[in-house]
């Protein structure tokens, strides 16, 4: 890992400079996992043509949207084996098919070799010495929603922790070591309406990356029916249900906007419980349920980190040769909050809250038994998947410091978590990094309603930022 992160920071540095500086040229790509039934559905983006580059590429994972109501992840897959690019790489098909149903890869853009024999990404000891928390987890639940089965998730989870010598889960068969072991548990409470690749990639990286952040919390796993909205939302208010109390809800899915959406029944203004959301892998506008003003909405960044786990240099996510861009910019529908008075303009609300490393190019490794395109193993992945369940961790570690201490969970109702967030960032109170380098569209949006690139303080693309040491502390506090 070390080296991998090393050998990294000189081009990521170099691919940053020419986002913010949007001098290169560029190409029309059409993200895939994009919903494509809705009145809102989001028009094709930009990203850097990757021209004769060897850089390795990624690719977003293609799901099959048959019509309204129908949730998607923001989930992209690195390449290793990206050679020159050509223009049937740079097309709407430029994605992994994860259903039958799901568009192919023709032209076959590299040779990728998508499973490794080895980890590749940020391991969760990087991420354990990038963030310094204090707290484990220990005491705290995290719930996980996401949909369909995923039959191997228990076991791709062991497989995890044993690589990375973290607890396993309870009743693993081998010795437990001196780390112990954690509680994890898999429930389709409404039946199972099948199983998809895509999504079992989704709930592995979303239960191994809370693992990775808060190794001592318990997992549960609520598997959706299927990824149409209402299924979702009656997997959340299971998850809401649960005894004793999830500390906090992940979720990595979502859909671009549509009218109506304020008149639905998401059930996160919770009142010892928060959600987190991604805020998309599309750029501006972002995606929905994250601009829901109840939730905790998280964005994209590319983060470079030394072995130690210190910030070399952190921009937010955008364009490059990968196929994304961290979601943010101001909601069609959904009122400004009131803790985003003074810092939010505009009158819809304004996502991200906060932000995590997105990028595939300094992705996270993820094991995965399903299997995409053909493979299984290992995964490096990226998106604003990863962020969701990473603040899910720290939410966590953070909630246990707060019981310690006597104090109550950060909790969604009466906009409470995100009060206290917002109070902190905008003293400039340790554990919030600031990123002020970068945009969410190559080209800023059009609309005077919406902001593409990150500020100082508080903007629509990165939110306040990415955590920093002091983030569970500072979160704990009175």
């Amino acid at each position: 890992m070390s080296r991998l992160a090393s050998s990294r920071l000189g081009r990521i540095g170099a691919a940053a400079a020419l986002v913010a500086a949007m001098t290169v040229g560029v190409v029309t790509v059409a993200v895939a996992g994009t919903h494509t039934g809705s009145p809102a559905s989001q028009p094709p983006r930009t990203a850097v043509s990757p021209g004769g580059t060897t850089l390795p590429g990624a690719l977003a994972v293609a799901q099959s949207q048959p019509g309204a109501g129908q949730m998607s992840h923001p989930l992209v897959v690195k390449l290793r084996g990206w050679t020159n690019a050509n223009s049937a790489c740079v097309s709407a098909a430029r994605a992994i098919a994860d259903t039958q149903s799901a568009p192919a890869n023709p032209g076959k853009c590299a040779t990728p070799d998508l499973a490794a024999t080895l980890p590749d990404g940020y391991t969760p000891a990087t991420l354990r010495a990038y963030l310094r928390l204090g707290g484990t987890g220990a005491g705290q639940r995290v719930a996980i929603v996401d949909a369909f089965d995923n039959p191997y998730a228990a076991h791709d989870l062991a497989t995890f922790s044993k690589e990375f010598g973290l607890p396993l889960p309870c009743g693993t068969t081998g010795k437990r070591g001196k780390q112990g072991c954690f509680t994890f548990a898999s429930v389709h409470p409404f039946g199972i309406g099948g199983v998809d690749a895509g999504w079992a990639l989704e709930s592995d990286l979303d239960a191994q990356m809370v693992h990775a952040i808060a190794p001592k919390a318990s997992i549960t796993l609520v598997e959706a029916y299927d990824a149409s909205t209402l299924s979702l939302f009656q997997a959340i208010g299971y998850a809401a249900a649960l005894r004793p109390l999830p500390s906090v809800i992940s979720n990595s899915w979502g859909e671009p906007e549509f009218a109506g959406e304020t008149a639905g029944k998401l059930p996160c203004a919770l009142a010892k419980t928060l959600c987190v959301f991604s805020a998309g892998d599309a750029g501006n506008p972002g995606q929905y349920p994250a601009y829901d003003p109840h939730v905790l909405s998280v964005g994209g960044t590319t983060l470079g980190l030394t072995a130690s786990g210190k910030v070399r240099l952190e921009a937010s996510w955008c364009c490059e040769i990968s196929s994304g861009a961290g979601g943010g910019g101001v909601s069609q529908y959904e009122p400004r909050p009131s803790y985003q008075d003074g810092i939010n303009p505009y009158q819809g609300r304004g996502i991200p809250d906060v932000s995590f490393d997105a990028d595939p190019y300094t992705g996270v490794p993820v094991y995965d038994t399903f299997g995409l395109d053909g493979q299984a193993g290992w995964f490096t992945v990226g998106g604003t998947s990863v962020g969701a369940p990473a603040w899910a961790g720290i939410v966590a570690a953070v909630d246990q410091l707060r019981a310690t201490a006597g104090r109550p969970p950060l909790a969604g109702a009466g906009f409470q978590a995100q009060r206290l967030i917002y109070s902190r960032a905008g003293r400039h109170a340790a554990g919030f990094g600031d990123i002020t380098t970068g945009v969410d569209n190559l080209i800023e949006c059009a609309s005077p309603v919406q902001a593409c690139r990150a500020s100082p303080g508080y903007d629509e693309v990165t939110g306040w930022g990415s955590p920093r040491p002091g983030i569970d502390e500072t979160l704990a506090g009175p």
